[in-house]
């Protein structure tokens, strides 16, 4: 500080605060200035004065020069200012389990990640510690608002977002940064070690304008600025099984190591078979006994998903796209709202409601909705309220996957499997089978009236631009080395009357590849016939990509590589199970281990899910469509033997194989939000199977 004229020091006002500017102060040091020190200013000035008045007397001798300015502020040229959003896929509570995925993806592709994740879990898999950490509860309600971090916040719309800001680049050693983020009046300041981050919330909606000034010894201060701007991208992923994740629960069924009976059509002692139960489990194992409490018990000791209604699941390909999008886009939020549902079609879940997949078992007791709404309505109602609160909120992008059960392809599937004859006709007689001369009608006649419906109902969504819809086709699931997978009851063992038809596997196959996939591409892009109002404006954005490597992944293939269990204790002849009952009741696994052993999550060559398989992960008992009337005995019924195998996920993509849809998905729906992709090349190690 220098004297800038004795007449500017002798006044000394009677107020509170003094003007810190009159003196040289800096406005910060305003606020430190109070009452009590006016004596001692009394006294400077005074002090002052008489300098004042001895300079005055020799002025006439000698010229007082005033040292130079002080140095200027000097705008940096090798410095930044880095910024990223914190936990920002919002979707999750806490920010470790966003930590967990970005973690696993740094490099790697979306498959590779959940790869590493699965080896790091021991099969386990990593959702289901998330589980209880989402901004979404089982019942698939949103919570409004959502506790995040400890922060309250609306969910579907957001006023403010947590980053956090470096100085990056050519910082000195030891250098004090002096930071000002001027979003509000007076503006947020901040003085602290320039190798230290800040942390703090910015306004959603308008940009944050941020200087820093950067002092190192005694060399002029540098300045660096930049502007903060959060872009909250809203997505909502829309569908049916496929989309939602069928086949993977968020936290799989632990199987006890024992025996549990199941009844077969055929009744009798004779009728009866034993597989591994589930752990937990206190009710009775045996066909002939049964108490009040056992399917109470059942249902409590059961797989966890994310939405049992409608089994949705964090490993979907919808979630995992968008995980993956917020990892790689630092300077975004995710708002993801899942609305897909297991078992939907355009008609009913789509359009209209639909019948819940499982109900939910809660610290009450069960709970059980039996239907589930319609996806469009959920999605519209989410919207209204977001807009209400925020007219400029809109959603940016949807993630679709529908037609396969609009064609009843569980029933092609089962009608592949399903292989005696009095489950067949039975199975018949209730519109569990179909055939492929039954969904080629369905393909050509209804699909395609079904889907101009839902376009026309999906367009105001997007702002009338369908290329905001991203259509995630599906992936031939019975292909190995590029063939058909050969047939057999290897993976279908499970049940006694499973047994994969060789000739009508090879059917549905070859209708699959050859007709469906192409049809839903013709529907999905208005090409091959397919009329739409606006060309250019009713395309949705098609992704396929992932077929190519399903073509070596089907239910059928195995590697040397699979886990032990899986080599050991599933046989490739469907020789898996002790088919006496006497000594299946204690060990019913032909190769001696316990089911317990098995692990969902483990990579393997197979990316969907046998029949087996079904059953080792989630083993489904869909309660929501005979609720309430259920009895306790029930858990050892026939046809629950039947659903408990195909209703978990049998002939679904594993994570790995969502995993490998995400990554197509992930370029396409950042070209679509105008986002650059990573530089960082990505690559993934799928297992190689062995020909068959």
């Amino acid at each position: 500080m220098w004297l800038v004229g004795c007449r500017d020091v002798l006044y000394v006002p009677r107020t509170s605060h003094i003007l810190a500017s009159s003196i040289g102060f800096k406005t910060s040091m305003t606020r430190a200035i109070r009452l009590p020190l006016r004596a001692k200013l009394l006294a400077a000035s005074f002090t002052i004065a008489t300098l004042c008045s001895a300079i005055g007397s020799a002025h006439a001798q000698t010229q007082i020069v005033p040292p130079s300015a002080a140095p200027a502020v000097q705008p940096a040229t090798d410095m930044q200012i880095s910024w990223e959003v914190r936990n920002r896929f919002r979707l999750f509570r806490e920010e470790r389990d966003f930590t967990l995925q970005v973690n696993a993806l740094n490099g790697r592709s979306i498959l590779a990640a959940e790869q590493a994740l699965a080896t790091q879990s021991d099969g386990r898999g990593w959702a289901r510690n998330t589980l209880s950490r989402l901004c979404i509860d089982q019942s698939g309600r949103v919570s409004e608002p959502c506790t995040r971090d400890g922060v309250k916040e609306s969910y579907l719309t957001p006023l403010d977002h947590p980053i956090t800001v470096r100085l990056t680049g050519a910082v000195p050693v030891g250098a004090t940064c002096a930071w000002t983020f001027e979003d509000g009046d007076p503006p947020r300041q901040s003085t602290l070690d320039c190798a230290e981050p800040i942390n703090l919330r910015v306004r959603y909606g308008r940009p944050t304008p941020v200087t820093v000034d950067v002092s190192s010894g005694p060399d002029a201060p540098q300045r660096v600025t930049t502007q903060i701007a959060v872009r909250d991208v809203f997505i909502a992923g829309l569908g049916d099984s496929i989309a939602s994740g069928e086949g993977n629960p968020d936290k799989p069924v632990a199987l006890s190591d024992d025996g549990f009976c199941f009844r077969s059509y055929l009744g009798g002692p004779a009728g009866m078979y034993f597989r591994p139960g589930r752990a937990g489990f206190k009710g009775a194992r045996a066909c002939d006994t049964s108490d009040g409490s056992s399917l109470q018990n059942w249902q409590r000791a059961g797989a966890q998903w994310m939405n049992p209604a409608c089994h949705r699941s964090l490993y979907s390909y919808q979630t995992r796209m968008a995980i993956a999008l917020a990892a790689q886009n630092p300077q975004i939020a995710v708002t993801y709202l899942p609305l897909a549902c297991t078992g939907a079609t355009i008609d009913a879940g789509m359009f209209g409601s639909q019948r819940a997949r499982e109900c939910v078992v809660g610290k009450n007791g069960l709970t059980c909705q039996g239907t589930v709404n319609a996806q469009i309505a959920e999605l519209r109602e989410a919207l209204a309220a977001a807009t209400k609160r925020q007219p400029e909120r809109q959603l940016d992008l949807i993630l679709l996957s529908i037609g396969a059960n609009d064609i009843d392809f569980s029933g092609l599937v089962a009608d592949v499997i399903v292989e005696r004859q009095t489950e067949r006709a039975l199975s018949r007689r209730s519109g569990v089978l179909s055939s492929v001369d039954e969904a080629r009608s369905t393909l050509q006649r209804e699909l395609p009236r079904d889907f101009s419906k839902l376009r026309q109902a999906l367009k105001p969504l997007v702002g009338g631009d369908l290329a905001r819809v991203v259509y995630v086709s599906y992936a031939n699931p019975a292909l190995v080395n590029g063939a058909p997978c050969p047939g057999g009851r290897g993976g279908f063992d499970i049940h006694p009357a499973f047994n994969a038809d060789p000739q009508r596997l090879a059917e549905v196959v070859n209708f699959v590849q050859n007709e469906f996939l192409p049809q839903t591409r013709n529907l999905a892009l208005c090409s091959g016939g397919v009329l739409c109002g606006d060309q250019a404006r009713d395309r949705m954005t098609f992704v396929d990509q992932h077929q190519a490597a399903f073509s070596n992944h089907g239910f059928c293939a195995r590697s040397e590589n699979d886990p032990a269990f899986d080599r050991e204790c599933f046989s490739a002849t469907g020789e898996s199970f002790v088919n006496d009952i006497v000594n299946a009741a204690n060990s019913p696994l032909v190769c001696g281990a316990g089911a317990s052993d098995f692990r969902a999550y483990s990579p393997r060559a197979r990316w969907v899910r046998d029949a087996n398989d079904s059953y080792f992960t989630a083993m489904t008992y869909p309660q929501a469509q005979k609720a309430p009337t259920n009895q306790p005995g029930d858990i050892h019924d026939a046809t629950w033997g039947v659903l408990s195998a195909v209703y978990g996920g049998a002939i679904h993509p594993t994570a790995e194989g969502h995993a490998a849809m995400a990554d197509a998905a992930l370029p396409a729906a950042m070209s679509v939000l105008g986002l650059g992709l990573s530089e960082t090349p990505v690559t993934g190690e799928p297992i190689a199977p062995v020909r068959q």
